[in-house]
């Protein structure tokens, strides 16, 4: 495999990553329809506002949420719609192969 291929497939994986972790997937989902403060997501995801916190700032840094700030306040939002497209495709395949996916043995929580 090319230098420049295995790159790609890195940095694809490390993308997925993003979505891979619980908590972070959590957040994306709480966000999807609408903007939230890191109280309001900590309140609907039931975790920790500073937990949420450390993760809003790994997805900001990568670019899968935006932050719009508006007096003392911060809104979290999706920072690309074709993230909420990627979250609903995930929903409609997982339709199809939950099973599967549910009774892998490979893949642990």
């Amino acid at each position: 495999m090319l230098k420049q291929e295995t790159d790609k497939l890195e940095l694809k994986a490390k993308l997925f990553r993003g979505f891979g972790d619980m908590t972070r997937l959590s957040i994306l989902e709480s966000i999807i329809d609408e903007e939230k403060t890191v109280t309001d997501i900590s309140q609907k995801i039931k975790q920790s506002q500073s937990n949420v916190s450390n993760h809003l700032s790994c997805l900001l840094e990568c670019g899968l949420v935006k932050i719009r700030k508006d007096g003392k306040n911060r809104f979290y939002s999706i920072g690309d719609k074709r993230v909420v497209k990627l979250l609903k495709q995930g929903d409609d395949i997982l339709s199809d192969i939950a099973d599967g996916i549910y009774s892998c043995v490979n893949y642990k929580k």
